[in-house]
């Protein structure tokens, strides 16, 4: 039985961070506690209060806080004195990763890829692929779409669309052309016709591209699903003007969207594709960028990092595919945990006139308002609710709960987020409607 939530109400004195924390930091200011331990879906400040986590790191805790299996085969690895830090050399921790994923992940599939162990985070993927295109096919430009979010340092920013981001570079973000999402112009405009006219076009100004990147659901860009009709016509689009496709599946795949990969069973094989928040299983940083082996053309070292070889990520990525990859079991609770969400939204969202977006379990409600949502997200914390929004006026609330959550502990975030919706709406916005 769900035991209630119980947030502490109570502020932590916050004169270290504000003395000694850059100002960039931003979640801590909607979330303005100090937290101090977290299991499963739940996270415990240190006053005594608890909190159901429908925001898992970004989707980097799609197996919840600490789990139990992934915990105890990095305890037993420390214990045994593993190779913590290795660069890329040759270790134990690797050979495992290397041969489960292959055997669980990659032969499934019938997918052929070679792993480059990148730096540790999600941008660090971006930008060995991108690199590795521009390399690899001699051209520079790079196509990306509009609200689409791909890292922050310049490569991968110059991706990103996101305007408050891209003015935190200082300096041109070039050689990207952002074209228009599947739907970006409305159901009735079909994108993938406007890039290849554009792209056929030799008087259109947009040169031949290096490569194509797209995110099957765009994570901080809303929740903007593609179809995948749209997603197979840009796939044919890239082949047939010499570039690769790359698939930025960081926040939306490792089982988020359907699939280990968010774009498996749409017809079409990405060239390149980029994985990092979840791979590790347990929150440790870990990125990954997949190539197909005609395109592995580096030179040694030509690329690399300090971290490109986190052996403790190896470790609980390992145990994490041996626990929830070795059966469909994982996958079909995952699939019919996500139709559940997506008919409690939609149900919340009618009530309103509001729209559901996403994917699986990476769904959310658009309510049109980035002051409506910040209302609904910070009435949700108080009761005991860690939840984001996302979306290019940050409208959307987007629910990322970890892929383990109980059926039980959902519908009880979930009635939070109803009850908030509806407690915001009944005061200030419905006076302003007024």
């Amino acid at each position: 039985m769900l035991t209630k939530l119980k947030p502490s109400g109570s502020i932590p004195d916050r004169s270290l961070y504000e003395r000694r924390e850059s100002a960039v930091r931003s979640y801590a200011r909607s979330m303005p506690r100090q937290f101090g331990k977290a299991e499963g879906v739940w996270m415990h400040d240190d006053q005594g209060g608890r909190y159901l986590d429908f925001l898992s790191g970004c989707s980097t805790l799609n197996y919840g806080h600490n789990h139990p299996i992934l915990k105890q085969a990095l305890l037993d690895y420390i214990a045994a004195d593993g190779i913590a830090h290795g660069l890329d050399l040759h270790t134990e921790a690797k050979a495992e990763f290397l041969k489960t994923f292959e055997e669980l992940i990659l032969e499934p599939r019938g997918l052929d890829y070679r792993a480059m162990f990148t730096g540790p985070t999600g941008t660090n993927a971006v930008e060995a692929a991108i690199k590795l295109a521009r390399k690899v096919t001699g051209r520079e430009l790079v196509i990306a779409f509009t609200n689409g979010f791909h890292g922050m340092t310049l490569g991968a920013l110059a991706c990103t669309g996101n305007a408050a981001k891209r003015g935190g570079a200082g300096v041109p973000l070039a050689h990207v052309s952002h074209e228009p999402y599947d739907g970006y112009y409305g159901p009735d405009v079909d994108t993938a016709d406007l890039l290849e006219q554009r792209l056929a076009d030799p008087s259109s100004g947009l040169d031949a591209p290096a490569a194509i990147l797209v995110e099957t659901v765009q994570g901080e860009g809303g929740l903007n699903a593609a179809s995948p009709e749209w997603l197979r016509r840009i796939a044919g689009i890239a082949k047939a003007h010499g570039a690769l496709l790359i698939v930025d599946d960081i926040q939306a795949g490792c089982g988020r969207t359907g699939g280990f990969f968010s774009f498996e069973d749409m017809g079409f094989t990405p060239d390149i594709v980029t994985l990092a928040k979840s791979l590790s299983g347990m929150g440790l940083p870990f990125a990954l960028t997949l190539l197909r082996p005609e395109l592995d053309q580096w030179a040694p070292g030509e690329h690399n990092g300090t971290f490109r070889g986190n052996n403790h990520a190896f470790v609980t990525a390992a145990a994490a595919l041996r626990h929830f990859w070795s059966t469909g079991d994982f996958l079909r609770d995952v699939e019919r945990r996500g139709a559940l969400l997506a008919k409690r939204l939609g149900r919340i969202a009618a009530e309103h006139g509001f729209e559901v977006r996403g994917r699986g379990m990476m769904r959310g409600i658009n309510v049109g308002s980035g002051e409506l949502a910040a209302s609904v997200t910070a009435a949700c914390f108080d009761a005991g609710l860690i939840i984001e929004t996302s979306g290019p006026h940050d409208e959307v609330i987007k629910v990322l709960a970890p892929l383990v959550i109980d059926d039980a502990v959902l519908g009880a975030g979930l009635d939070i987020l109803e009850t908030s919706i509806r407690e915001v709406m009944a005061t200030d916005y419905a006076v302003a409607a007024e």
